[in-house]
């Protein structure tokens, strides 16, 4: 390796990327359902209790769309664009049977979380019998998933607004082994490559980059005098496998995550997998 090579190596481990706290606000809240009337006291009620995080200075406006009788995909987008919600609050199987179809959220989530900009706040099925005792209840335990966290400022301000003071807010970022090893396996093959260095330097920059940037999150969260508490889930793994690990292990009241993709209609990545995976915990997707 030539020294200027070297120096712009070293120049560029130094590089970090440090935490910049996004503003948030959630100033009105649209709730989509499919209720009888009488239901719908209920699961507003709900709904409130649940996002308690957010009623600090007054709490947002709350307005609900939506009836048993059947209506429409457009009817739905029509009532977003025509409200303005901050957040967007419905749940799975939106006019269908809950659990009957499993492999995805419905037709009118699907669509919703996809077409709008507005964050959407996806909730089991109000008729689903398999909810953790703990769901439901408050957002004391956060988490915030993607694979490329360094630097998702807007990730983690919104994962922090959501959780509720004196609450946990845990960073998670799982790197994909089959494709690292698949790399691993190309270098192998470079006879001027020595394998084994390769593996251990690449392995410990994939983590150690989100690490450094989850501790920049914690102090800056602590700079605002902030009451939640920052954890940190760095690791090598299925993503798929390890994020529904790291859900059922620490009890998450809601996983937020990017569901959007500038190239392609269809959610974003690990996304989809996981929100169809995960039918009993709550996710915002951004």
């Amino acid at each position: 390796m030539s020294t200027l090579d070297r120096f712009e190596s070293v120049f560029n481990a130094a590089s970090r990327e440090v935490f910049t706290r996004q503003p948030v606000e959630i100033g009105r809240v649209l709730i989509v359902h499919d209720l009888k009337e009488e239901a719908q006291d209920d699961f507003l009620y709900l709904a409130k209790g649940f996002l308690s995080a957010l009623e600090a200075g007054g709490g947002p406006e709350w307005e609900l769309f939506g009836s048993d009788t059947p209506f429409g995909i457009r009817e739905v987008l029509s009532a977003v664009e025509q409200t303005k919600p901050d957040l967007v609050v419905t749940y799975r199987d939106l006019h269908g049977t809950a659990g009957e179809w499993p492999h995805s959220l419905g037709r009118h989530v699907d669509v919703l979380t996809q077409a709008t900009s507005t964050p959407v706040l996806v909730l089991p099925h109000p008729c689903r019998a398999d909810v953790p005792e703990h769901a439901l209840q408050n957002t004391d335990r956060v988490m915030a998933v993607t694979d490329h966290l360094a630097g998702d400022h807007r990730l983690v301000s919104h994962a922090a607004n959501f959780t509720q003071d004196n609450g946990t807010l845990f960073l998670a970022h799982v790197e994909d082994d089959t494709v690292f090893e698949r790399y691993i396996a190309a270098i192998g093959k470079i006879p001027d490559l020595d394998t084994e260095i390769a593996r251990e330097e690449i392995r410990a920059r994939l983590l150690e980059d989100p690490m450094e940037y989850i501790e920049s999150c914690r102090a800056g969260l602590a700079g605002e005098d902030s009451q939640i508490k920052v954890e940190s889930r760095v690791k090598l793994g299925h993503l798929l496998a390890d994020y529904r690990e790291l859900v059922e292990e620490n009890e998450i009241d809601l996983l937020v995550m990017y569901t959007k993709d500038d190239e392609q209609l269809a959610m974003h990545g690990i996304a989809y997998p996981l929100a169809v995976e995960l039918r009993s915990t709550p996710l915002l997707m951004l």
